[in-house]
């Protein structure tokens, strides 16, 4: 038997989902610390911060409080600090990692290190020799942890960074800034330094493992991984090391080539969906329709085990394009008395309850606003379902805006409340005092998330959804007032349980948008596939169907979606002003990223891009698309 084509540079193992993984990663470091401690001598661990390590840290407190393991003997030392940083801020890392792992195990307070962000800027470079003296004392790691950036930094040692270099303060590239502004609130926010640990101390460790979560990290991993070893993508310099693991999930994967091209490294199965895979990426690819593709085509791009097959290029061709042209639909909710035999939805019954699940309160208008219009007019029952407040979202000044609104508007008709009066003074004053790293207060948190329920109501207004059928959930996970948000609870699954069993709907739409595994997104889809899998077997489940959409960052792969919208010139303008009713998300976005447009711009051509893909793969040309891909609980 031929051996499998490996095109990866470094041991890397795939995991259905970050909770495994993390778990796995835990036991091995759980067994690394129980064999020091029976042989009482320490052990030094390398720790990261970021939304990456959480669940590895969760599943050691575990194994702290439930199964014994002791950090008594433990030492670590963290990569990196943001310069200037107090250690109590919100941002802080010496804040994050006692609030993940140090507080909820055995560890003593003089066994953990972290780079201090209060330092006078002349006292860095001893500081930092001091640290890596530390960690010689103590015979080095004997294990690191570690995130990748999606530019390929390890720590903040930016692209650019070389493999000797030393633990010091470094300036912070564009890419790592941007990811960053998220948590500080804004770009302007985020310190503009960082102290690290050099890559030559995370290069003399005895063991490394590498985590990525996430496809918005698919490219630095599949650099890191495959491509050549440059000071521009500095985990690549991990090639190099002889006891390295890169753990991911699947979507962090997506890009490697035995998951993107499978064909070329193995043998595969040719099922439909490899078949769809692989012809459309041959297509996009040679930039051909696929049914000009030719037999050639085929054998010089490592088809030809397909070709045996089938016999033929043109059979193949044609079995595609029916399988795209069979996503596509002008009826989401299922065209009533036709043949449904080719549609991705069903005719019966004609008119179905549909639930939209929304993450945040404008998630449903942003991702599938045209849809969303297209089932209202089409007479199906409508209900959208907003899972969390979004009070994070909004800008301090537009919470100050309406505050001061609802004061003058009680002085004016005279109806003032003194209760209501004492509520806003306070938020007023506490906005006008804030610090940028202090969290809002109750009542500020209140009126922001206010704001964002009234503009989500304004937008079904818009699109004709009843007022009855807007459901406010406020999911408890979610209310801290950061980014860092609370562990999924069964007050937040109950909640939706209640809510499906209240409408028992035949179509469920939930954003299936898993770029931050840590995200709101996905712990929103979480809660849903939960309480989804415990009510499978009522009897209403067993005609509801789920749709995933994503989100205003990124689409579905062309092979992998099973229904699409089409929109014509007059509904993507009519999305544009549903979208528009989020006024506190216009114009100077609270999280902005990397993408300096509205949302709307990148809703259009995110849905413009769906449009052209099918159109370069022969079909039909349209103005937009709307995409979905269909879970079977």
């Amino acid at each position: 038997m031929e051996q499998a084509i490996s095109f990866e540079r470094v041991p890397t193992h795939i995991y259905g989902d970050s909770e495994k993984a993390s778990k796995a990663v835990a036991h091995e470091i759980g067994a690394l610390i129980r064999q020091h401690n029976q042989e009482k001598k320490p052990t030094v661990l390398g720790l990261a911060t970021g939304s990456s390590p959480k669940k590895v840290y969760q599943e050691l407190i575990r194994l702290h409080k439930e199964e014994g393991l002791s950090f008594k003997n433990v030492h670590t030392f963290n990569l990196d600090e943001y310069y200037p940083m107090e250690p109590d801020s919100v941002q802080s890392y010496t804040r994050f990692m006692k609030e993940q792992l140090f507080d909820h195990v055995d560890i003593p307070v003089t066994n953990y290190h972290i780079p201090d962000g209060t330092l006078a800027y002349d006292k860095i470079p001893e500081f930092c020799r001091d640290y890596e003296e530390k960690i010689e004392k103590l015979g080095g790691f004997d294990f690191y942890l570690l995130g990748i950036g999606r530019n390929g930094h390890i720590g903040f040692n930016e692209p650019g960074s070389i493999i000797t270099s030393k633990t010091r303060l470094m300036t912070l590239d564009i890419l790592t800034k941007i990811d960053a502004a998220i948590d500080f609130g804004g770009l302007e926010k985020v310190p503009k330094k960082a102290i690290t640990l050099g890559i030559d101390k995370i290069m003399h460790a005895k063991r490394i493992v590498l985590l990525a979560w996430g496809e918005h990290k698919a490219e630095s991993v599949a650099r890191a991984v495959e491509g050549p070893v440059t000071s521009e993508i500095p985990a690549s310099y991990l090639q190099q090391h002889p006891n390295t693991t890169f753990i991911l999930d699947e979507t962090a994967a997506s890009l490697l080539t035995r998951i993107k091209t499978p064909w070329v490294v193995d043998s595969v199965t040719w099922d439909r969906n490899m078949i769809k895979k692989a012809v459309t990426h041959l297509s996009l690819t040679l930039n051909k329709p696929v049914l000009k593709l030719t037999t050639k085509d085929y054998n010089e791009h490592g088809m030809s085990e397909l070709l045996s097959l089938y016999g033929q290029s043109h059979e193949i061709n044609i079995e595609v394009f029916n399988y795209l042209q069979h996503t596509i639909t002008g009826w989401p909710g299922g065209k009533p008395n036709a043949d449904d035999t080719h549609r991705p939805e069903r005719a019966f019954p004609a008119r179905k309850k549909v639930i939209i699940f929304s993450p945040h309160p404008d998630d449903d208008i942003i991702s599938m606003g045209g849809t969303f219009q297209r089932l209202h007019d089409q007479g199906h029952d409508v209900h959208v379902v907003y899972q969390t407040s979004g009070n994070i979202a909004v800008a301090d000044d537009e919470a100050l805006r309406f505050a001061e609104f609802v004061i003058d508007f009680n002085e004016k008709f005279e109806s003032s409340n003194a209760k209501t009066n004492k509520i806003y003074k306070e938020s007023v004053k506490f906005l006008k005092g804030k610090r940028d790293s202090e969290v809002d207060i109750e009542s500020v948190r209140e009126i922001k998330g206010l704001i964002r329920q009234g503009e989500a109501k304004n937008t079904c207004r818009f699109v004709g959804i009843k007022r009855e059928n807007a459901h406010f959930l406020n999911m408890p996970f979610y209310e801290t007032g950061t980014i860092r948000k609370k562990p999924l609870t069964e007050p937040d699954i109950q909640l939706i349980m209640d809510i499906i069993e209240e409408i028992q709907p035949h179509q469920i739409y939930a954003a299936g948008d898993l770029a931050d595994p840590h995200g709101t997104h996905k712990v929103c889809l979480d809660a849903i596939f939960e309480a989804i899998t415990r009510l499978k077997h009522r009897e209403y489940m067993k005609n509801c169907w789920v749709w995933l959409y994503k989100g205003a960052w990124a689409e579905w792969d062309i092979d992998q979606i099973e229904m699409a919208v089409p929109m014509s010139p007059d509904q993507v303008f009519k999305k544009r002003m549903g979208i528009f009713k989020h006024q506190s998300q216009k114009d100077g976005v609270v999280f902005q990223g990397e993408d300096s447009r509205e949302f709307w711009q990148r809703a259009e051509e995110r849905n413009r891009g769906t449009a052209e893909l099918y159109n370069k793969l022969g079909l039909a040309e349209y103005e937009a698309m709307e995409a979905f891909v269909r879970w079977r609980f």
